[in-house]
């Protein structure tokens, strides 16, 4: 059995994942954390960066939904302007929203993947979900109070899942 904690993957950042790779895996669908994903999870607006790579996915027919435990206001204000679907107060990592952020799409689960930097909610949910999981490395090393436990937690996962020979990158 596939530990849930266990990503399928690992990038440093979401411009690593290129709609070319994706395509080469089977993938038209990206199911993408908000905060310290796509932007520090302070910064209200796509940088320009940002932008370019929904536009890149949106020209390559990769659909992209944006899946974020934040409030309604957070997550259209920066959704929005890129046109992009989305999911706000999602209650990570349940499977629901993972789920109907997926019916959405009108994809089969094998062709969509969940990109965040957390182990405890975005990778623990999407692998609970049955989809495929790439874990990005936070864009900043700050967080909100729930996301400095959660932090905690995850340096004793990585330390378990190493000693394992589970995982080879570096925290």
């Amino acid at each position: 059995m596939k530990n849930l904690m266990l990503p399928n993957e690992f990038a440093k950042s979401i411009f690593e994942i290129t709609p070319e790779k994706l395509h080469n895996e089977g993938i038209r669908g990206i199911i993408t954390d908000l905060d310290n994903t796509l932007v520090p999870w302070d910064m209200k607006e796509a940088t320009p960066e940002v932008q370019d790579w929904f536009q890149k996915m949106k020209e390559n027919n990769i659909k992209v939904t944006i899946l974020s435990n934040n409030n309604r206001e957070r997550v259209t204000f920066f959704a929005e302007p890129l046109k992009a679907k989305y999911v706000y107060s999602a209650k990570k990592p349940l499977r629901k929203a993972f789920l109907k952020a997926a019916k959405e799409m009108e994809l089969k689960k094998e062709e969509i993947v969940v990109i965040g930097d957390q182990l405890l909610t975005d990778v623990l949910g999407g692998n609970m979900a049955g989809l495929k999981t790439i874990l990005v490395v936070p864009i900043v090393e700050t967080d909100g109070k729930i996301t400095k436990i959660n932090r905690k937690i995850e340096r004793f996962i990585f330390r378990q899942l190493r000693k394992k020979g589970k995982i080879s990158w570096e925290e």
